[in-house]
């Protein structure tokens, strides 16, 4: 295989700057209205005597997922998938219907769903890894919880709300219900938990077959719409906007962070547990990139819990700008270029490596 590929948004420039430097040649698949980061801004080219750009051909679609029907230009591509494949195309067509070697494992991805069958909560429960705890019902609230549902028009992002009490639950849900920011059938559906308060990380690793290593690549946090900007206000001032908007927490961005080095070894644990957990649930287990996201409180002790499980690249091209690939690696390794490195060491072993 000398071409890597992947859908034009979520982490595509990261996937093909590392594909670059390990010698493949790359392939974007955009769409029409948003592909001119792709096709103008970092296409490859020349300037000079030296070649610029991390992208060689881009595969302009008027839908994402028209991928299904395009994909004769990929067939000889190893396809990085990414959060936006999901979303956009679906998992019964990316299981059933996308035929173009997936690196990692295709039929991981929907675990990320909390309504799947084997979802990230199964999953942790078999690794014993330590999560929030869930109410069944509204009625059950008796501390201040956090409400997970999805938003009406993109049902991929969720309309987070606080509660204390199962009255605050209506009361919140009512003013979301009021302004269509979510449906019925969704709250009915949505997951609540204990509110964990803590420092938050995102623990991203990446697990080699070849090798059969858990590596700890980087670490992240995120920046969030509007609830970062409430967070740089004092008290009062946050109560009064409170009267005109809620806090909202769609990702919009990631700083890269580091971890006391004492406590790295209960981050590396949680992650060899949780491939371990992977392999007994899911043929072919976890190949390539995961996270393990949530806070570490302070409980006899610093403690981490897990919230949230992503199972593909990340979303967060900074992870390279911690130390921990330069541990491995002594040099800074994107998950890109992780991912291009195992393609390329994979050789006759390509099945090994992709689905």
């Amino acid at each position: 295989m000398e071409l890597i590929s992947t859908l034009g948004s979520h982490s595509a420039l990261d996937v093909c700057e590392g594909a670059k430097k390990e010698g493949f040649s790359t392939i974007v698949v955009a769409q029409k209205g948003r592909e001119k980061t792709y096709s103008r801004n970092y296409i490859t080219r020349k300037r000079g005597d030296r070649s610029i750009g991390v992208v060689d051909e881009v595969v302009l679609l008027d839908r994402f997922r028209d991928i299904v029907g395009s994909q004769d230009r990929l067939a000889k591509s190893v396809f990085v998938p990414n959060r936006s494949f999901a979303v956009y195309v679906g998992y019964d067509a990316i299981e059933k219907e996308f035929n173009v070697p997936v690196f990692g494992n295709k039929h991981l991805l929907r675990a990320e769903e909390r309504d799947a069958e084997k979802n990230q909560y199964h999953l942790m429960e078999r690794a014993g890894i330590r999560m929030p705890e869930k109410f069944k019902s509204p009625d059950d609230i008796d501390r201040l919880s956090i409400v997970k549902v999805s938003e009406a028009e993109r049902s991929y992002e969720r309309a987070f709300f606080l509660a204390r009490s199962p009255e605050e639950f209506q009361e919140r849900a009512e003013g979301l219900l009021g302004n269509g920011k979510i449906k019925e059938e969704d709250l009915d559906r949505a997951t609540i938990e204990e509110y964990i308060v803590g420092a938050h990380f995102n623990f991203n690793f990446f697990y080699s077959p070849l090798h059969n290593e858990v590596e700890l690549l980087g670490i992240d946090t995120r920046r969030q719409t509007n609830i970062d900007g409430y967070l740089r206000m004092p008290a009062d001032a946050q109560l009064e906007l409170l009267k005109m908007a809620r806090p909202s927490t769609i990702e919009v961005g990631h700083i890269a962070c580091t971890l006391r080095e004492s406590l790295l070894e209960q981050a590396l644990d949680m992650g060899r547990r949780f491939v371990d957990a992977v392999q007994k649930e899911y043929k072919d287990g976890i190949i390539g990139p995961f996270a393990l996201q949530g806070a570490m409180i302070e409980e006899k002790g610093e403690k981490f819990v897990v919230f949230d499980i992503s199972l593909r690249v990340p979303g967060s091209p900074g992870t390279r700008f911690t130390p921990y690939s330069e541990y491995l690696f002594r040099e800074s390794i994107s998950f890109g270029r992780r991912i291009a490195m195992e393609v390329k060491e994979a050789g006759s072993r390509i099945d090994d490596i992709t689905t």
